[in-house]
């Protein structure tokens, strides 16, 4: 059932925080009003990629009417975070995980120094913040339509025409252009153009493929092992982007992380198609939206029922409608 906690009042107000490198990021602060009982856990959203923080301000402001204090941001480039054109802007994937998400999680540890923190993560942001530092304060955490960004974990069905737009068609269009003009497209946000090229060159299932990568990624990946947040892994069974095998392999980089997984169905929740964004959308938010709250602060230790174990450490249902 999809409840909202009427009887609290969700203060809204923008914020703007520095990263280490000295780049702006702007986000939101969504916090339980003056005169509303004090917030019980500090969250932030960590967004998939190019997507802006907006999109995620429903699910924040769930989270706050049931007592949390929500930060949303976007990445450097993206929404809110973008000042003026991508043209020459260097920044990648890299930026993003170790810096940006660091920031924000910073930002939050450090307003609510006395609360549990916690993160929700979609998309590759599921891949980002294990990299991020900060992260391994986070006590619980849920993961939303897992995946790494490598080509053969997209669902069967879509896996060559999404291969054809995001690994050929993109950096061609990104050398062109200097950025992947994603909104003219109608393909998301515009991305800058090493974010494009580190999407567009997940060919081969290893992170790390070159010298260059090494410099980059090497010394941040020690973090996937000491990410030990108490995470729920919720798949949708129609992810294009992210089909519940994809999950899989995002799992499998954090050896100290024991999740519970969940693949919902859209027949389980009444709907003919959820896909990678269903669950932002109001509707399928009936359930999606209170079972995230109750992982993030409730009691995350009790099994859904009809779970079962699963060869990696994690378990799996298949229909979590309840």
């Amino acid at each position: 059932m999809f409840e909202t906690n009427s009887t609290v009042t969700v203060d809204e107000r923008s914020v703007e925080f520095i990263a280490d490198d000295g780049v702006r990021l702007r986000g939101m602060w969504f916090e339980p009003a003056r005169g509303q009982p004090s917030p019980s856990t500090a969250v932030v959203i960590v967004c998939g990629a190019g997507v802006p923080a907006r999109f995620y301000h429903g699910l924040a402001r769930y989270l706050a009417e049931r007592g949390a204090a929500v930060l949303t941001f976007d990445y450097r480039g993206i929404g809110a975070s973008r000042i003026g054109s991508l043209r020459g802007m260097a920044s990648g994937m890299d930026d993003w995980a170790f810096r940006d998400i660091g920031a924000a999680l910073l930002v939050a540890g450090n307003a609510y120094p006395d609360l549990p923190l916690c993160a929700v993560a979609h998309s590759v942001g599921t891949l980002m913040i294990g990299a991020a530092p900060g992260a391994t304060r986070l006590s619980r955490s849920v993961f939303i339509g897992a995946h790494t960004g490598y080509w053969r974990d997209y669902h069967a069905r879509w896996r060559w025409p999404l291969f054809l737009v995001w690994h050929a068609f993109m950096p061609a269009v990104t050398r062109i252009v200097g950025f992947f003009p994603g909104g003219m497209l109608r393909l998301g946000e515009d991305l800058p153009r090493q974010v494009a090229f580190d999407w567009a060159g997940r060919r081969q299932p290893a992170l790390v493929r070159t010298q260059q990568d090494a410099h980059r990624f090497g010394p941040h990946l020690h973090r996937y092992a000491e990410y030990r947040a108490e995470t729920l892994a919720l798949s949708i069974s129609d992810d294009a982007f992210a089909p519940p095998e994809a999950a899989e392999r995002l799992l499998a980089m954090f050896p100290s992380l024991v999740a519970v997984r969940e693949t919902v169905t859209p027949a389980g929740l009444g709907s003919r198609r959820l896909g990678h964004f269903g669950f932002l959308r109001r509707g399928p938010g009936k359930y999606i939206w209170p079972r995230i709250a109750e992982w993030l602060f409730g009691n995350a230790t009790t099994s859904t029922k009809g779970s079962t174990d699963a060869k990696s450490p994690s378990r799996s249902v298949d229909d979590p409608a309840r």
